[in-house]
């Protein structure tokens, strides 16, 4: 970047500060503020344009983390390569993503947009019927050689921040459900919703919201099936780089069978748990005074003053059409010591009692739950 560079920036912030000045006092203006009527369209010979500048920086980024040589030294699935390497097509799908490309068809805009390609220094880039080609060649273990390759250089990444900034690293757990309107994808199937499509497992760390595995199921299987070779994998790629693990999930990773190798290994835990019949007994049976008020913290703070709430269309409706109203009025916590069956010594359980009340048009009960 050129030294005049910043100087330029901050005169054309001066220059806006200025226009959007808040305390300009304006006067009545006889006309809108928008006049233009002259405006004139050129086409400069060697000055050349993006819509995408941002992209240089990533790829210059890309580059300066080693990721194509990281990428070319596990992944191989091109016996020649005529003219491009397996980085080439994996950073040009990327790219491609990135730049809101829904479909490989969308890799052609980018194919012909000289600009585009010299801000890659490419003199070409897969079309979409070979990026296709290549996308067909994978197999599962080569998709876990991408993902490792990609986690190989994030650890390099972590190694240069800040001694605090996995001092917890916090893995989140979640399966999910990807519909599709394809009828000839191999491995879909109905999931538990009616939706014909895939339950890919994500295993994210959630400081910095990167996802360090996604692995793609039929459309049927359950949250947590096949689960714990990935959570394992995750904690090893964090480990040299965190101080202390913490892994969440709902309750379908509420492993009982793997809870002891965890909490051996130092590995900390926040999992959901079902209330099943034994653990609604054991927090009925507690008594009053074990419970106390829980208390939420606001989902964001406001800037500059309260402003009168507006009014419930929604619940005003549901009151007058008669139809069943949940309000929820107030939260109550306790802690127990638990043991699931497949433990050997008890665990922490944190229940949340919900004082909910049930109307149905003007007239309503109260239950907890």
């Amino acid at each position: 970047m050129k030294r005049t560079y910043p100087k330029i920036l901050r005169q054309r912030k001066r220059r806006i500060q200025r226009r959007l000045d808040p305390k300009r006092a304006w006067r009545n203006q006889p006309a809108p503020l928008m006049t233009a009527r002259n405006l004139h369209y050129e086409m400069a010979q060697k000055s050349r344009a993006v819509n995408c500048a941002g992209l240089g920086a990533i790829h210059l980024m890309v580059n300066k983390l080693g990721l194509p040589a990281e990428i070319d030294a596990r992944l191989h699935l091109l016996k020649r390569h005529l003219p491009y390497h397996e980085s080439d097509h994996v950073l040009s799908l990327a790219y491609n993503a990135l730049l809101e490309g829904v479909r490989l068809q969308d890799i052609e805009l980018r194919r012909n947009d000289e600009a585009f390609l010299d801000g890659l220094g490419a003199q070409r880039i897969p079309d979409p019927t070979t990026s296709g080609d290549f996308t067909r060649r994978f197999r599962q273990s080569d998709i876990l050689d991408l993902m490792e390759a990609l986690n190989a250089t994030r650890q390099r990444v972590w190694q240069k921040q800040g001694a605090d900034f996995l001092e917890e690293a916090f893995l989140d757990i979640d399966g999910t459900i990807a519909p599709t309107f394809g009828e000839c994808k191999g491995g879909m199937a109905l999931s538990y919703k009616g939706v014909w499509g895939y339950a890919p497992l994500t295993v994210s760390l959630a400081n910095s919201n990167e996802v360090l595995y996604l692995v793609n199921r039929p459309g049927n299987s359950v949250s947590h099936e096949g689960c714990v070779e990935w959570i394992d994998r995750a904690i090893a790629v964090v480990s040299p780089s965190a101080g202390q693990i913490t892994l969440r999930g709902d309750t379908d990773f509420t492993l009982t069978g793997e809870l002891e190798r965890w909490d051996t290994r130092g590995i900390k835990f926040i999992f959901g748990m079902d209330a099943h019949r034994k653990v609604v007994g054991l927090a009925e049976a507690l008594p009053e005074e074990e419970w106390s008020a829980l208390e939420r913290l606001p989902r964001y703070e406001i800037a500059t003053r309260p402003r009168r709430k507006a009014e419930r269309v929604k619940e005003k409706s549901v009151r007058f059409k008669g139809y069943q109203n949940q309000v929820l009025k107030g939260e109550s916590v306790a802690e127990i010591e638990y043991q699931p069956q497949k433990c050997e010594r008890p665990f922490r359980l944190v229940i949340v009692r919900k004082n909910i009340s049930v109307q149905k048009g003007e007239r309503g009960a109260t239950r907890r739950t």
